[in-house]
């Protein structure tokens, strides 16, 4: 499973543990550095680090690591982290702008229940143009990830052919990249949300064979359905998927071998879907405070649930502080012709929509809802539900905002994001046998969270990335390791 997920990582003959003697001649040791290994562990200064075929090898105080051959980086003063995850992206592509506008219930006027059971919904058609577009797009956004950090991304639901064929392409080494994750298209009950994306299921088994040719010819790492009837906020009602439908068909997709998370806003549809067997939940609670018999199931459980707070924050941010956008992580990954757009059609737009208020004012719910689940022992995961890698660290400000302390929102950037994935043993925390993904940082993220922009350089599988050679939309950039 390892190697079919991440190819360039290969599993080491023999795992060393521990302070066992390494061989030498790693590809590339990280000497003197503070490690910050996402395990939740305090931090480790004077420490070692060695890679060597995409994994980390061995991990012990410098001065008991032996002499070696091959590169040595001095990691004096800086700071080590398991590179970045994001549970919970819709990938830009042809329809252009935020992916996460790809994945909205059916449009006005359309009739889903009308689709017979099991066909998946009308998708939209494509030029050989928009297409090539479209991937211009991804790339830069997936450039932008990698730029920020985030070295794992999970694609909750997008155009199946389009994302597809980059999560190929990624795993082929034919794109800079993160390594990437995806469901296609959503499993949904007619009407439903996100509808519009998925594979429409409203019976059972007359359901089954559709289900099982989704599961061929798409190959889900993760499959993701949706357990929402809206009626909240400024949403009008829409149908919702039975209990019993859901539970048949997570069992069949677990019977594959295939992890399942469920699209909830609300305690109880959280619930119901935990009880039907959701091996992660895609998102917080959202439309209202939960109670403290959920934040104690959410401990007793463990179900991993994504936090993606800034897909909502993020409406009255750019109205009330478009500031923001002068960052550079933002300056990078978002081109002058978006930034542009952003500041003087979207803001607009935005400031005149109800829907903007009200998010505006269940944010800090949310925190609050996502802080009572963390201090009862539950597993966050930053999730953040858009296809911006800037967007993971505001992610990481809005906890330490809630109250969260930085060094167990570390954790929820990497080990726990693992941990929703399924693939906490494989990557995810700095320990010897995973897969090299780390990010160096000049400051100490353990102390203020927004240290975790202070990127010296980042690696993916044990290997530099050349940021000067990522096809950013904001334009090329230096290399940051040489400015150090």
């Amino acid at each position: 499973m390892a190697s079919m997920i991440f190819p360039k990582c290969f599993m080491m003959a023999v795992l060393m543990m521990g302070t066992v003697a390494p061989v030498l001649a790693e590809d590339m040791v990280i000497d003197d550095v503070t490690l910050v290994d996402g395990t939740g562990h305090a931090k480790q200064e004077h420490m070692s680090i060695g890679i060597k075929d995409g994994r980390f090898t061995y991990i012990m105080p410098t001065a008991l690591a032996p002499a070696e051959t091959g590169r040595h980086i001095d990691g004096k003063g800086k700071y080590i982290v398991p590179g970045f995850i994001d549970v919970h992206i819709h990938l830009k592509g042809p329809r252009g702008g935020d992916g996460a506008r790809m994945v909205g219930s059916a449009p006005k006027g359309e009739t889903p229940n009308a689709i017979p059971n099991g066909d998946l919904a009308p998708q939209p058609v494509y030029t050989p143009a928009q297409m090539a577009a479209g991937r211009v797009l991804g790339l830069g956004a997936l450039a932008g990830f990698l730029y920020s950090g985030v070295t794992t991304v999970y694609d909750a639901g997008n155009y199946a052919d389009y994302i597809i064929e980059l999560r190929a392409a990624e795993r082929g080494g034919k794109i800079l990249a993160p390594h990437i994750l995806a469901t296609g298209n959503l499993i949904t009950y007619p009407g439903s949300h996100g509808d519009s994306m998925a594979v429409r299921i409203d019976s059972w088994p007359q359901g089954k064979p559709a289900l099982l040719k989704y599961l061929e010819t798409q190959k889900p790492d993760i499959v993701k359905l949706t357990l929402e009837e809206h009626g909240w906020g400024t949403r009008p009602l829409i149908p919702l998927m039975p209990n019993d439908l859901m539970q048949d068909i997570i069992l069949e997709v677990n019977r594959h071998g295939i992890r399942t998370t469920a699209h909830t806003s609300s305690e109880l549809r959280a619930i119901d879907a935990i009880f039907a067997g959701a091996d992660s939940l895609a998102h917080p609670v959202v439309q209202g405070p939960i109670s403290p018999e959920f934040a104690k199931l959410m401990g007793a459980k463990k179900t991993p649930m994504a936090s993606t707070l800034t897909i909502g924050e993020g409406y009255s941010r750019l109205v009330e502080h478009p500031e923001f956008l002068d960052q550079p992580l933002y300056q990078a990954a978002i081109s002058p012709a978006e930034l542009n757009e952003l500041k003087t059609k979207t803001l607009p737009a935005w400031r005149d929509r109800g829907w903007t208020w009200w998010m505006k004012l269940m944010t800090p719910v949310a925190q609050e809802n996502i802080r009572q689940i963390y201090a009862a022992g539950g597993v966050v995961a930053i999730g953040t539900d858009q296809s911006s890698g800037p967007a993971v660290h505001r992610e990481m400000e809005l906890l330490q905002a809630a109250g969260i302390p930085a060094a167990d929102i570390i954790m929820m950037a990497t080990l726990n994001g693992a941990k929703h994935l399924g693939r906490a043993a494989e990557f995810g925390s700095i320990e010897t046998g995973k897969c090299a993904d780390a990010v160096l940082l000049n400051s100490d993220p353990t102390i203020d969270i927004n240290n975790a922009k202070d990127i010296v350089f980042v690696m993916k599988g044990g290997k530099l990335i050349d940021e000067d050679k990522l096809p950013l939309p904001g334009g090329g950039r230096p290399l940051r390791r040489a400015a150090r």
